[in-house]
């Protein structure tokens, strides 16, 4: 089954618009979902598994930073535009500001219908999926999604070519792709919520030379993650003279966010993960799986 995803802007943005541009978007477009699609015999309390087979690539997208999303909006109002061009076949990585990154695509928002009657929002996460924004939905996971309405009425959208774990600047690497997945349908599963099984190692098109990494810590897990992002926009512009929202969209790119302990309450301790070898001069760059 192939659902064609249009990037979560609505179409709205192309490769030849500007920073001037944006303030001109329609919001209520954004987030379009593709589907629903109604599985035969799903009845609440069953789960369809998804297995993701394919990822078409379009060979552009965009990045966004404004003071609408993004984890410090108080440091970076922005705007700020990125248009990308990129090797549709996902073998090259994107280039920016003298990182290498790998592509990795997956679809931000899948999910199936939630059993209450009325409108339900695409963009927030529910117990049935919807905006989770995990970049290991990649070729060969399986997602298992919780069925609450009969047929599941299962949709796709907000697709990205790549992105780390906390999308920290509030978008990834936006970007229409086509998403093939095979569907099956799990009787009397009763899951609580979305469960995943990849099928390798979720970093290896990233750790083959270590993480820089930064803590944050707060009281406050928001706080945390804040202080880790701020410290790691600091290094980058130290090692690599990285200017600091360029650093800061590099974040929400391949930087992985982590809650590293919340044992020594009300003290959490939050990391942020980035992957040295973006910077490494090599052509030694794997497709992500």
């Amino acid at each position: 089954m192939e659902f064609g995803v249009v990037d979560t802007g609505g179409g709205q943005i192309t490769p030849h618009t500007t920073v001037a541009d944006l303030g001109r978007l329609d919001r209520s477009k954004f987030v379009p979902l593709t589907g629903p699609v109604a599985v035969h015999g799903a009845e609440p309390g069953d789960a369809l598994k998804i297995t993701f087979l394919d990822f078409k690539l379009s060979g552009w997208g965009w990045s966004m930073i404004t003071e609408r999303y993004g984890i410090l909006p108080d440091h970076f109002p922005g705007p700020m535009l990125k248009i990308w061009r990129y090797d549709p076949s996902g073998r090259e990585p994107v280039t920016h500001a003298g990182a290498r990154i790998p592509l990795k695509p997956f679809p931000g928002i899948i999910g199936t219908a939630p059993g209450e009657d009325g409108t339900h929002p695409s963009l927030p996460p529910y117990p049935t999926g919807g905006n989770l924004d995990m970049r290991d939905l990649s070729v060969g996971t399986s997602l298992f999604l919780p069925v609450a309405a009969p047929g599941g009425l299962l949709s796709i959208g907000d697709t990205h070519a790549v992105q780390g774990h906390g999308e920290l600047a509030g978008t990834a690497l936006e970007s229409p792709i086509d998403v093939t997945v095979q569907v099956e349908l799990v009787k009397n599963a009763n899951l609580p919520g979305p469960r995943l099984q990849t099928s390798a190692a979720p970093a290896r098109h990233l750790d083959r030379s270590g993480y820089n990494v930064t803590c944050g810590v707060s009281n406050d897990l928001t706080e945390a993650a804040r202080l880790a992002t701020l410290h790691m926009i600091e290094l980058l512009d130290k090692e690599h003279q990285v200017a600091p929202i360029d650093a800061y969209l590099l974040c929400s790119l391949c930087g992985d966010l982590v809650i590293s302990e919340m044992v020594n309450k009300p003290v959490n301790v939050v990391s942020l993960y980035f992957p040295r070898m973006v910077f490494e001069s090599t052509d030694d760059y794997r497709p992500a799986a």
